[in-house]
């Protein structure tokens, strides 16, 4: 009950102050360039990489990119840069 009203005083702050929700909330935030490149910041680590699959963790469950001659770029703690082509982009709830 405690982490609801938490979550719920955070969206409330989030949308009086006008603050981005990715930053109050704890979201990832993806940008893609075309199908090329894929940026993420805000995850929580890297699950699994294969040149056609990358899973990471959230902070609420998982995105699972999946493309062709994917290559990480940069990976820094909380953000990576992946190259490639991505084909599909999965946000997994746990």
């Amino acid at each position: 009950m405690a982490k609801n009203w938490v979550q719920q005083m955070r969206k409330w702050i989030t949308q009086t102050m006008d603050l981005p929700e990715d930053v109050m909330m704890d979201l990832p935030r993806i940008t893609m360039i075309g199908q090329i490149h894929i940026y993420i910041e805000n995850h929580r680590g890297l699950l699994t990489f294969t040149d056609r699959e990358v899973r990471l963790l959230l902070k609420q469950g998982q995105l699972l990119i999946k493309g062709e001659q994917i290559v990480i770029k940069m990976i820094l703690p909380e953000e990576i840069l992946l190259q490639g082509k991505i084909t599909e982009v999965n946000y997994i709830e746990q």
